[in-house]
């Protein structure tokens, strides 16, 4: 074997999955395995790097003692959610924060999705970040389902949520199904009208019957500001009834109270996500919160009972146990 095989040669795979096991499994060093396969210190640390990239190599860390695993303990004892707590500095930006949570999250998500499954995508800021981190992974008759639609009356959202859902599609060699239809109808009755049509029926079904969702919740106190609040679905007379209805928070521009409940919101009548009730008959619902400001909504979001599965980061963690 040869640096330029390695490199750029057909076989790279084949050369990685030997390098990861020579190394992680036989407990080589580097400078063992470049003399074993007659290649160099930095070949061989190319090719780890690549096996850990594409997931041919599965790193998990899991420790009774780390102060993550305190949290995730005390998270389950009261909200009864699955905690996955992701390190991050304090002095970290928020948009840092989102990135780190967002690379964790896509490398848990790898736990929770497989073949013959469906997978729910709410699109926002939070899911287009893991969008953009997610490790390639095969799959079999398995599909990815949008939750709510993106359009507005500036632009189709199409495209914005079509390039997330290639992503989860792409990398998991899923068949996508999109949702073509407004975030928000002008008219509950429009909506309902279209809820009666067959090709959207069959789309709904297919929500009703996936087996995992994935969503952040959404904030218009979020530092990174969430999409619905910032990307031209609210006028000034929604925020008003959003204030008038209490609400602090949405999933899938679904929206609810501090006290998880979301009955008698007007604006929910004309939203096109899921109703949260339906929401809660998926077996795991995996949310992903990153920025202290996001914490009341994600009170709320628990409270509601929309969560199975929790990843955070630990600073908004700690702020979530603090009250």
């Amino acid at each position: 074997m040869s640096a330029e095989t390695i490199v750029g040669g057909p076989d790279r795979t084949t050369d990685a999955l030997t390098a990861a096991h020579l190394y992680y499994m036989q407990d080589l060093t580097m400078d063992a395995i470049a003399r074993e396969l007659h290649t160099s210190r930095s070949s061989v640390s190319r090719l780890l790097s690549f096996a850990r990239e594409t997931g041919l190599v599965d790193i998990q860390i899991r420790s009774p003692l780390d102060r993550a695993s305190e949290v995730n303990a005390q998270l389950l004892e009261r909200y009864s959610v699955a905690a996955h707590v992701v390190p991050v500095p304090d002095h970290a930006s928020d948009i840092d924060r989102l990135e780190r949570v967002a690379l964790s999250a896509a490398r848990i998500l790898d736990q929770f999705f497989d073949s013959n499954m469906t997978l729910g995508i709410a699109w926002g800021s939070t899911v287009s970040a893991i969008s953009r981190h997610l490790v390639p992974r095969v799959t079999h008759n398995s599909q990815i389902v949008q939750l709510n639609g993106a359009g507005n009356n500036r632009t189709s959202g199409i495209v914005y949520a079509s390039e997330i859902l290639r992503r989860f599609g792409d990398a998991f060699g899923a068949h996508v199904e999109q949702f073509p239809v407004p975030a928000f109808f002008d008219n509950p009755e429009t909506k309902l009208a279209l809820w009666r049509e067959r090709s959207t029926i069959r789309v709904l079904d297919i929500q009703r019957d996936m087996d995992v969702a994935l969503f952040g919740v959404g904030s218009p106190l979020a530092q990174v500001p969430s999409h619905v609040y910032m990307g031209g679905y609210l006028d000034q007379d929604d925020y008003a009834s959003l204030g008038h209805d209490n609400v602090i928070g949405d999933v899938a521009t679904v929206f609810y109270r501090a006290d998880g409940s979301y009955d008698h919101i007007s604006l929910n009548e004309r939203a096109s996500g899921p109703d949260l009730s339906s929401l809660r008959a998926t077996s795991r619902r995996v949310c992903v919160v990153s920025g202290v400001s996001k914490v009341q909504s994600l009170r709320g979001a628990l409270a509601a009972g929309l969560v199975t599965d929790l990843i955070l980061d630990e600073s908004t963690a700690r702020a979530l146990l603090a009250s």
